[in-house]
């Protein structure tokens, strides 16, 4: 199951979580006391970058007739796509730029590049994901209702096209999150989904409406003959930036270490259970800077899920102080390569496509999804303020250390179960052996038995036929003797009768 006692589960006491959540706090001002004319500059530059690519993109394709000029602009109008999705729009609405007081690049009025509206993303991604994280039942981001990410989540026959199904959300991610933001507000406003001309369906179909024309209709119109090439250019680079948004967003929130709660975790949850459900609930991906900047900075998921309206050009420099509280309160800190944790999200979800019953490892000790009960199993629970301090080095003893001994108890247990595994298999075949060992010893005697029944029934057969073949000697002597007989009477009748 997911976590339900986030203190148990981290290995931290009250103290601590307060403690961590003050320290965050503190990152959280010193960041926001050193906004300026710099961090002002850098979106502002962001933009104008984003703006030129997508010209120079568009004029590309529409006065280049040479391949090489489709490749171009192609790729041009492509990065701008990604860049104005995941460093404008995502985090302009997130609020990130709101000190700037700037009526452009402010939350209320920025309107991405995508199908759905800034709007209805704001309320299903703002409030939901980021308050409820990984929360079971609250947080609609869980696999965005059709994908089963953990197993807390009851099986069903349709999860069995599960990998299908995460072909087609990637392939149309801007569509999937459209269509999820859209759910979400009307289940926030209590709007009955049969209501089809109600406010939050005219507002997804006026702006859909206005992305496919404009991408679909009128950039492809203005280039005139060359239509066929501009619609492929825009269809090319709406699907590279739907597959890059979705590789970004699933390496954040899917791999082994970003762990799942419970509601009953959430119900009481303080400011710095808070912020410890932030940082066990995400994960990052190693970037260069222009990696990064590609992905909005949300390779760095855990400060973002940290910070969310702080700019995401400071999420850097904030990794270096997250990582330092990671090593004071033995914390993990989730990262890999982007392949590593696309490869390890994407065995979930293959993985949780089957039923339970063709999983080997418990709900509580999954790679994907674990829980404070693994250590109780394990013994490894260490709940008093005095254990979680280790007595020899002094050095604290928190989840990243738990994490640790339960890896090595784990591996022991395996290694026993394997070794008595072993052992039974070689019980069953010794065992096996003195079965077969006695089997061919009752088959000897039985075959031993039936050659000699079957010689004492040849000699009583060859007794029986002597003994017949001596009464046929004694019935034709008889009859020899009698016929001999009857033949001297017949001659002394006949004498007699002459």
């Amino acid at each position: 199951m997911a976590i339900t006692d986030i203190k148990a589960f981290a290995h931290l006491t009250e103290t601590d979580i307060e403690a961590l959540g003050q320290e965050l706090d503190s990152i959280r001002r010193t960041v926001e006391t050193s906004l300026g004319e710099n961090d002002a500059k850098y979106i502002r530059r962001s933009i104008r970058a984003q703006r030129i690519l997508e010209t120079a993109g568009r004029v590309t394709l529409f006065a280049g007739k040479r391949r090489t000029a489709w490749l171009a602009g192609t790729a041009m109008l492509t990065i701008a796509k990604i860049i104005e999705n995941m460093e404008l729009g995502h985090n302009i609405s997130h609020g990130q730029w709101d000190w700037m007081n700037d009526p452009e690049i402010h939350s209320t009025t920025w309107e991405w590049d995508m199908t759905g509206t800034s709007g209805q993303w704001k309320r299903a991604h703002n409030y939901s994901h980021h308050t409820y994280t990984n929360v079971l039942g609250r947080d609609d981001d869980l696999g965005f209702g059709i994908l089963r990410m953990t197993r807390d989540e009851q099986w069903r026959p349709i999860h069995l096209i599960q990998p299908l199904a995460n072909l087609l959300l990637a392939a149309t991610f801007e569509w999937g999150i459209a269509l999820h933001d859209l759910k979400a507000e009307k289940f926030q406003l209590g709007v009955r989904p049969t209501r089809l001309l109600s406010e939050p369906n005219k507002a997804f179909f006026r702006k859909a409406g206005r992305q496919v024309a404009k991408d679909f209709v009128i950039y492809p119109a203005l280039t005139g003959p060359g239509w066929k090439r501009t619609l492929q250019a825009n269809a090319t680079a709406n699907l590279i930036r739907n597959l890059w948004a979705y590789a970004v967003i699933f390496c954040g929130h899917f791999p082994d270490g970003a762990e799942k709660f419970t509601e009953e975790q959430f119900a009481n949850e303080t400011r710095g259970e808070w912020y410890l459900r932030q940082m066990l609930g995400s994960a990052n991906f190693t970037a260069g800077p222009a990696m990064a900047f590609m992905s909005g900075n949300l390779c760095y998921q855990i400060e973002h899920h940290l910070f969310p309206d702080i700019p995401s050009s400071r999420y850097p420099e904030i990794s270096v102080q997250v990582r330092e509280l990671c090593d004071k309160y033995d914390l993990p800190y989730t990262t890999g390569s982007l392949g590593k944790q696309y490869l390890l999200a994407f065995r979930t979800i293959h993985k949780l496509a089957l039923p339970d019953r063709y999983l080997r490892r418990t709900a509580d000790d999954a790679p994907e999804t674990s829980s404070e009960r693994k250590f109780a199993v394990l013994s490894l629970h260490w709940p008093s303020a005095e254990a979680v301090v280790d007595p020899e080095t002094g050095e604290r003893r928190g989840l990243r250390s738990a994490m640790a001994e339960a890896k090595v108890a784990l591996r022991e247990r395996a290694r026993q179960e394997k070794q008595a595994l072993r052992e039974a298999k070689l019980a069953l075949q010794d065992k096996a052996r003195q079965e077969q060992q006695a089997l061919r010893e009752a088959t000897r005697a039985w075959q031993d038995k039936a050659r000699t029944e079957q010689q004492a029934l040849r000699e009583a057969t060859h007794a029986l036929q002597d003994k017949a073949r001596d009464e046929r000697r004694q019935l034709r002597r008889r009859a020899l003797r009698e016929r001999a007989l009857w033949r001297v009477r017949r001659r002394q009748r006949s004498q007699r009768g002459q």
